[in-house]
């Protein structure tokens, strides 16, 4: 049997100890590891929700966060009520919901927050399946039909 492929996000942070405070107080994910100054590295390992999946917040004097509006960590709670309490959790913290570049979150009844860092946090009541939610499958198709994107030019 092969083994399972682990994978680990690392995000930079200039307060590590907010961002642990949202990630672990308020989100309430479980730390898999801490380290402290390890080669002017310190950083906390959170799972996702187990070590197969991880997302590493890490500390170094001179590197700081640099978010996009698509730099989104997206939690599929699979359920308005995991939502919702995880959304009342955020809120107690002093973090208000923000509106989702992509106006698929808000179709779905996601709700967006914004970490201390900038990084959009996505709360989706939906259950990933593996399967492209609507509309997207289609799209996928049309370019593994024509094989083409839409200036026509050929994909690598």
């Amino acid at each position: 049997m092969t083994n399972p492929i682990q994978v680990r996000v690392a995000r930079p942070t200039l307060n590590l100890d907010a961002a642990v405070s949202f990630y672990r107080g308020l989100l309430e994910l479980p730390v898999l590891a801490t380290f402290e100054d390890h080669e002017g590295y310190s950083g906390v390992v959170f799972g996702l929700p187990d070590a197969s999946r991880q997302l590493e917040i890490v500390s170094h004097e001179g590197d700081a966060p640099s978010p996009t509006p698509e730099d989104q960590l997206v939690f599929y709670l699979g359920s308005v009520e995991r939502v919702e309490s995880a959304a009342a959790r955020l809120r107690s913290g002093g973090f208000e919901p923000t509106l989702a570049p992509n106006p698929y979150w808000a179709r779905t009844g996601a709700v967006c927050f914004v970490d201390p860092d900038g990084y959009r946090v996505v709360l989706s009541p939906e259950a990933w399946s593996g399967v492209a939610p609507d509309g997207l499958a289609a799209r996928l198709d049309r370019h593994q039909v024509d094989d083409e994107d839409e200036r026509g030019e050929q994909y690598a």
